[in-house]
C-alpha cells in the first residue's frame, strides 16, 4: 500500500505475547499477537489512555495522513490496484474504561479484486476533544481542558502518550539505545512503552505519560483547539507535517520531562506526582515547518596569489553552522574557522524575537579575510560561536582564534564569552540600541528596502559609522521590457542610502545606491556597497575603496527555489566597489574578481529536527 509514512518497531518493550486467543482480546502491552489469522469481520478494539479516556475520538489511519478521512477513501495499492473504502476509515468513540471498537468490515475486500486490508498494518490515532473527552481518575471523571493527539505504532491498540513516543521514535529512524537517544533510554528504564500502565499499577510510567499528555496539550495550536472545542474530532485541523513536527517536539523535549517528573517524586513515589505543578519544556515547535539556514560555506582565501582573486581561485576558510530551537528561533551560529558577526543582523533577528524565518533573507553573510581563518578551518573541531539568548536580550561569541584583534581567545568553546551584545527594546518591540558595553549601535527604521536598515555606530559620544536609507524608493518595473522581466537578476527599483563615519572616505564612494529586485512580489536585496578598513587590513589590503556584496537568489523554478519564502540567498559574491547601475538593468552577469563568497545551505524545521535526533 501507498503510505505517507514508514514505521520500524523497535525492541523497546516485552517479547510477544501467547497466542490462541480472539483477536479482540487485547494483551497487557498493547500489542496484537504474532502467527494469528485475523478476520476482517471482527472488531478491532483496544483502549485510550492517560488515565481511561472517554469519549475520545479515535481512528485507523489506513491513508497515513494522521487524521480522520471520510468515505470515499480512495487508496493505491503497491499492486497498483486503487480500492474505495465507501465509508472512510474505521473510527468510533471511546467508551468506560478507554475503550474502543472499531468497525473493520470495511476492509474485507472481493477476492478478486484485493487481499483484505490488515487493520494491524495501520497506526491507530485518538484525540482527546476539550471539554468533551473525560479522563477517569480515582476521585472521578475529569473534562480534558485542552486537545491533544495520541497515536500508536502499527499493530499495538493502547493508545497513550507512550505509544505516542515510540512512534515518533520510529518515524524518525531512531531506536532507544543509539547514540542519540541513550539518555532518553536510560531514563525510561524498564517502562513499557506499549502497556496498559493503569491496569498494571505503574505509577511511574503513568506520571510520564500524564506530564507528556500536558505536554502534547500545551504544543496543540489554539485555532486547532478552538475547532475541536466544538466538534467531534473528525474535523481536519492539522497537516502531516504538523502532526509530524508536534511528534519530534515531543521526542526532542522527552529527556527534560521525565527529569522535570522524577524530580517530583524524589522517594520515588510516583503516585504522589501532582503532574500540573512540574515545570515542562515550554517551546512549542513552529508548525509551518519552514526552510531555514543550516550552513555558510566560506571561500576567502585566494589558493595562491592575493586578494581579489577569481572564483575558482577562492578556497574554503569557514563553514558557519546554525542551530535551532523547535521553534525555528536560532540558538547559535558555530564556525569551523573565522566569523565576522554583525551587530545589524543580531539587531535584524532580534526583531524577529530570533525566528530565523520571519527575516526573509534569514542571515546575510559577513565573513573574515584573515589568512588564518584557513589555517583553523583546516584544524579538527569549532574555533569560534555566536549564542542568543532571546528571552535575556544578550548574545554571546567566543574564539579560539587569531582572527579577531583586540579579543582575548580561550583555549576551547564554553568559556568566558570574549564579547557579549545587550539589547534593548522600543515601544514597538523593536530593538532600540544593542551594545558590546564599548560600542553601540542604533538602528534607524526610518525606511526600510528588502530589510536593510540604517543605523549609528558610536563609540561613547564618538561616531564611528552612519547608514541612512535617504529618498523615495525609486521603482522602474513598470518601464522594463519584456526581455528584461525575464531575466533571472534585474534591478527592477533602487533606494538611495549613505555610508560615513570612515575617514577619508575614498572619493568615489557615492551616489550609493541598494540595487532591489521587486519583480513578482520579490523583496529581494541584489547588492550594496559598504567600508570596512578593519576588515581590509585583516587580509593585508592596502588602502580600501570599499566593498561591494553581490547576491544571487534560485530561480523561479529551480530545485533550490522555495516558493513559499522566495528571497532565501542562494550565493553571495564579495567584490569590490563599484559605480552604480542604473534601474532597469540585467545583472545576471556578476562580477569576476572577489574577495569571497558565501555558499547557502538551507533545510526544513522537521528535517533538521530528525537530523539533530539522528
Amino acid at each position: 500500500m501507498s503510505r505517507l509514512l514508514a514505521f520500524s518497531l523497535t525492541a523497546l518493550m516485552l517479547a510477544a505475547a501467547g497466542c490462541n486467543k480472539e483477536s479482540t482480546e487485547l494483551p497487557v502491552d498493547g500489542r496484537d499477537f504474532d502467527g494469528v489469522g485475523y478476520s476482517t469481520t471482527a472488531v478491532y478494539s483496544g483502549r485510550v489512555i492517560d488515565g481511561y479516556l472517554r469519549e475520545a475520538r479515535v481512528w485507523l489511519d489506513v491513508d497515513g495522513n494522521g487524521q480522520y478521512t471520510p468515505g470515499p477513501l480512495t487508496l493505491a495499492l503497491d499492486s497498483g490496484i486503487n480500492i474505495v473504502l465507501e465509508e472512510g476509515e474505521p473510527t468510533a468513540m471511546s467508551g468506560a474504561g478507554g475503550q474502543f471498537r472499531l468497525d473493520i468490515s470495511g476492509l474485507a475486500r472481493d477476492a478478486g479484486e484485493a487481499p483484505d486490508l490488515d487493520p494491524r498494518s495501520f497506526a491507530l490515532f485518538a484525540v482527546a476533544l476539550p471539554g468533551r473527552t473525560l479522563q477517569e481518575t480515582a476521585s472521578g471523571d475529569r473534562p480534558v481542558e485542552r486537545a491533544f493527539l495520541l497515536s500508536a505504532p502499527p499493530g499495538v491498540r493502547n493508545v497513550t502518550p507512550l505509544t505516542t513516543l515510540a512512534r515518533h521514535l520510529g518515524l524518525m529512524g531512531v531506536a532507544l539505545g543509539d547514540d542519540s537517544t541513550r539518555e532518553l533510554a536510560a531514563l525510561l528504564g524498564s517502562i513499557n512503552l506499549y502497556g496498559d500502565y493503569v491496569v498494571a499499577g505503574d505509577h511511574r510510567a503513568h506520571a510520564y505519560a500524564r506530564a507528556f499528555a500536558r505536554y502534547l496539550a500545551g504544543q496543540f495550536p489554539d485555532s486547532a483547539n478552538a475547532v475541536l472545542a466544538v466538534g467531534d474530532g473528525t474535523e481536519t485541523v492539522l497537516g502531516a507535517s504538523e502532526i509530524f513536527l508536534l511528534g519530534a517536539s515531543l521526542v526532542r523535549g522527552a529527556p527534560d520531562i521525565l527529569r522535570a517528573v522524577d524530580e517530583a517524586a524524589p522517594s520515588g513515589r510516583y503516585d504522589n506526582v501532582d503532574v500540573a505543578e512540574v515545570v515542562l519544556p515550554g517551546v512549542a515547535p513552529d508548525l509551518t515547518n519552514p526552510v531555514l539556514l543550516r550552513r555558510q560555506r566560506v571561500s576567502a582565501v585566494p589558493d595562491s596569489g592575493d586578494l581579489p582573486t577569481g572564483s575558482s581561485h577562492l578556497a574554503i576558510s569557514a563553514e558557519l553552522v546554525f542551530d535551532y530551537q523547535a521553534d525555528g528561533r536560532l540558538i547559535s551560529i558555530t564556525a569551523d574557522g573565522c566569523m565576522m558577526p554583525s551587530m545589524i543582523e543580531i539587531v535584524r533577528l532580534a526583531n524577529a524575537d530570533g525566528r530565523m524565518a520571519a527575516t526573509g533573507t534569514q542571515w546575510r553573510p559577513t565573513l573574515s579575510l584573515a589568512p588564518a581563518s584557513r589555517t583553523f578551518f583546516d584544524q579538527k573541531g569549532a574555533d569560534e560561536r555566536l549564542a542568543f539568548d532571546w528571552s535575556a536580550r544578550r548574545a554571546t561569541f567566543e574564539t579560539t582564534t587569531s582572527c579577531q584583534p583586540g579579543l582575548a581567545a580561550g583555549s576551547e568553546l564554553g568559556g568566558q564569552p570574549a564579547v557579549t551584545w545587550q539589547w534593548t527594546l522600543d515601544g514597538e518591540g523593536r530593538v532600540a540600541s544593542i551594545t558590546d558595553g564599548t560600542r553601540t549601535l542604533i538602528p534607524d527604521y526610518g525606511r526600510i528596502s528588502a530589510g536593510f536598515l540604517g543605523y549609528r555606530l558610536q563609540a561613547g559620544e564618538v561616531l564611528e559609522e552612519e547608514v541612512a536609507v535617504v529618498g523615495e524608493l525609486q521603482d522602474c518595473e513598470a518601464t522594463l521590457a519584456a526581455e528584461v522581466m525575464a531575466a533571472g537578476r534585474v534591478i527592477s527599483a533602487q533606494q538611495s542610502y549613505t555610508f560615513a563615519g570612515h575617514d577619508p572616505q575614498p572619493a568615489q564612494f557615492t551616489a550609493l545606491q541598494l540595487d532591489l529586485d521587486l519583480r513578482n512580489g520579490f523583496d529581494r536585496l541584489l547588492g550594496y556597497s559598504f567600508l570596512d578598513p578593519a576588515l581590509a587590513a585583516s587580509a593585508g589590503l592596502p588602502d580600501s575603496n570599499g566593498f561591494r556584496w553581490h547576491f544571487v537568489y534560485p530561480l523561479p523554478g529551480s530545485l533550490q527555489y522555495v516558493a513559499a519564502q522566495p528571497d532565501l540567498i542562494g550565493e553571495a559574491l564579495l567584490a569590490g566597489h563599484s559605480a552604480a547601475l542604473s534601474c532597469g538593468t540585467d545583472v545576471s552577469s556578476l562580477p569576476s574578481s572577489l574577495f569571497g563568497r558565501v555558499q547557502f545551505e538551507y533545510q526544513t524545521l522537521s528535517d533538521y529536527l530528525i537530523e539533530q535526533l539522528q
